[in-house]
């Protein structure tokens, strides 16, 4: 599958209203480094058809890239059911982005949506207490 330009619209549609699973790179087009890590990331959207690889023109997108909290670029973001599930800047090198891709595909989600649900619990003040 090749890439796919994310405005912020997109943005939140993928990861918010359809869950889909999403990799999203932040880039700009001076960035040496952003311009060395996009070939890399269209050949593995090529291997993994079935996951959604989008790009954020941190230039063109100021603020989605300032929503999603980019401080530096590239930035990799990988989303599933909704989920952030890895965020790093810099750029990876092809076998390091085949192998998060696995590592997320083994996850099971049910599990990681029971565990923040718990941490979010647990996180609510006591409403008997005061804070």
């Amino acid at each position: 599958m090749a890439t796919v330009e994310f405005d912020k619209s997109a943005f939140e549609a993928a990861i918010v209203t359809e869950n889909s699973f999403v990799l999203v790179d932040f880039w700009a087009a001076w960035c040496g480094p952003c311009l060395q890590f996009g070939p890399i990331f269209e050949r593995v959207s090529d291997k993994h058809p079935d996951i959604t690889f989008a790009k954020v023109d941190t230039e063109k997108e100021q603020e989605l890239s300032a929503m999603a909290g980019i401080k530096s670029i590239p930035t990799l973001m990988m989303f599933r059911d909704g989920i952030l599930l890895f965020n790093q800047s810099g750029a990876a090198p092809e076998s390091a982005l085949d192998d998060i891709i696995a590592q997320a595909r083994k996850l099971d989600m049910e599990a990681i949506r029971a565990e923040l649900a718990a941490t979010a619990t647990s996180a609510e003040p006591d409403p008997g207490t005061d804070v």
